[in-house]
């Protein structure tokens, strides 16, 4: 390949292989194409009661066998953001065509992160002391509910000695660990990275904790259609699982074993709105200078950028104050004519994934030549006045994606996403 390496002194950072596991699919292919084709993932909640909760619906992820993917006995042991972490990295490495008896391990690293980590599991166990007693529980939860122990256990399955670290930042985790990665790869503290989220907290506990939140829709009877992301009659999001996995090299690295090139990173911004533990700063300032600081750092002008993956959760302040944020970062004449979508209509607001998971979309879209839609749009709001990809896909020419992901207690997490151009 006759390229440059590094760019502004920097190592330049590209995505060869991508891995998924969704409410629509059990891959990044077939999630893809669910998403693409309108559908949503969102159902009633089926694996335990929820008859008396305000939200009884959810985006859970379906027909899934951690025994595909790791030991079966090991799997038992392990929580399910664990082993959906294990098949999305294995899907990635596979695409990669990696081979890790050829990689020094100390150049190799990883960081995925998770907002709660075995929550699920961490439920399932206080009930089994309650009812059955000390020696009833699993001798080996703790490693099994630990946000790091997806990290780690992917470490542990592919010998990998570099940096391994788990960043936890609410539902801008995946955008964080995927941040996190590319500047290492770029200040060339490692070769290869293994980046993404994963989550699962579909018990009991978490969904109405949520609901209590008045965060999640309360359209129970239309699950389909319950998460309307800048629609005007929005009233929640759904709660959603699953994990995104990319697997990032330094173009040189990449180039000397002839791997696929998907798409290159070249943009990462990263703020706090220092507002508020819950809800957004409604003047979007903060979430607008993550956006700015992944433009700036990828040396890149808002007219330059071909699509916007929102965080869009569908609840009435985000939207609004996501809008205002796009406003100012990109600029009005920009912001209108540039299309922007929200996948949580589709997935659900996959939390800790739900960062990585509009990264990987923004590779496939670039690779595809299709922008997904924002479904469930059906009310226009006037607080919500651009061009939200409404309900249909539309084909279009991508050269450069900027993904945002807000979390909790305000950390915004911005990366912007190119066609690979030698």
């Amino acid at each position: 390949m006759n390229t440059t390496y590094t760019r502004n002194g920097r190592q330049r950072v590209v995505v060869t292989g991508i891995g998924a596991v969704t409410p629509l699919g059990n891959d990044a292919a077939s999630s893809w194409q669910a998403l693409t084709a309108g559908k949503s993932g969102v159902a009633p909640i089926t694996a335990f009661d929820a008859s008396a909760f305000p939200t009884r619906i959810a985006a859970n992820v379906k027909g899934f066998e951690a025994g595909k993917y790791m030991d079966p006995k090991e799997a038992r042991r392990l929580s399910p953001f664990i082993h959906f972490a294990a098949a999305a990295t294995a899907e990635a490495v596979a695409q990669a065509g990696l081979d890790f008896g050829k990689e020094d391990l100390n150049r190799v690293g990883v960081d995925v992160g998770s907002a709660l980590g075995g929550a699920s599991l961490i439920e399932e166990q206080r009930l089994v002391l309650e009812t059955r007693g000390l020696r009833a529980i699993n001798p080996t939860v703790i490693t099994a509910i630990i946000i790091n122990g997806a990290a780690c256990q992917i470490a542990i399955r592919y010998g990998i000695h570099g940096p391994v670290n788990a960043p936890v930042a609410a539902c801008a985790t995946g955008t964080i660990a995927l941040g996190d990665a590319y500047s290492r790869l770029a200040w060339g503290q490692a070769d290869v990275m293994i980046a993404g989220g994963t989550e699962s907290v579909m018990t009991p506990l978490a969904i109405v904790s949520f609901a209590r939140l008045g965060a999640t829709s309360q359209k129970n009877d239309t699950p389909e259609q319950a998460c309307a992301p800048f629609d005007k009659g929005r009233d929640g999001t759904v709660i959603g699982e699953g994990a995104a996995i990319m697997l990032l090299e330094t173009l040189e690295h990449a180039d000397r074993r002839d791997a696929p090139i998907l798409a290159e990173v070249v943009g990462y911004g990263l703020t706090c709105d220092a507002y508020h533990l819950v809800a957004p700063d409604p003047t979007g300032e903060m979430a607008a200078r993550a956006m700015r600081q992944a433009l700036d750092s990828a040396g890149m002008t808002p007219d330059e950028i071909s699509w916007v993956i929102a965080h869009g959760t569908g609840t009435p302040l985000n939207d609004v104050g996501e809008t205002k944020a796009i406003k100012l970062a990109l600029g009005e004449a920009a912001a209108r004519k540039t299309p922007i979508t929200s996948i949580k209509g589709a997935l659900g607001h996959m939390l800790g994934a739900a960062g990585a998971i509009s990264a990987v979309a923004a590779v496939q879209a670039i690779n595809t030549g299709l922008l997904a839609p924002t479904i469930n749009y059906r009310t226009p709001d006037p607080e919500c006045d651009l061009d939200y990809v409404p309900n249909v896909a539309r084909s279009a020419t991508v050269d450069a994606v900027l993904t945002n992901a807000f979390g909790f207690g305000g950390q915004n997490g911005c990366l912007v996403l190119r066609r690979f151009v030698a």
